[in-house]
């Protein structure tokens, strides 16, 4: 079974107090270049923007892999359903054919 993730703070410090650890990654240029021009967009240094983006991709990793338990028969519900996705229509096929944002 998982285990809980835990966050702790060095005394005194808040949520908000100083960064003092450091994080260094290599990249090739196009990859910082790429950084670099989303940062620009949101407004943020290159530095502000990898951190936030890290942090929300692991946010969303720990999250998926959360484990909730059902009671047997909600369990065969929920595979039921599982196993008989809804029928195609209109509006997920139009989504399904869109051209991705970043395709453009």
């Amino acid at each position: 079974m998982p285990q809980p993730v835990r966050t702790e703070r060095r005394r005194g410090q808040s949520a908000t107090g100083r960064k003092d650890d450091l994080i260094q990654i290599r990249a090739s240029a196009d990859t910082k270049a790429i950084l670099n021009h989303a940062a620009a967009l949101r407004g943020q240094k290159l530095s502000e923007f990898m951190l936030e983006s890290a942090q929300r991709q692991a946010e969303e990793t720990i999250l998926d892999q959360r484990v909730f338990f059902l009671e047997p028969g909600a369990h065969d519900r929920f595979l039921a359903l599982l196993d008989a996705p809804a029928e195609p229509n209109d509006a997920l096929r139009a989504l399904l054919t869109r051209k991705a944002p970043w395709e453009d």
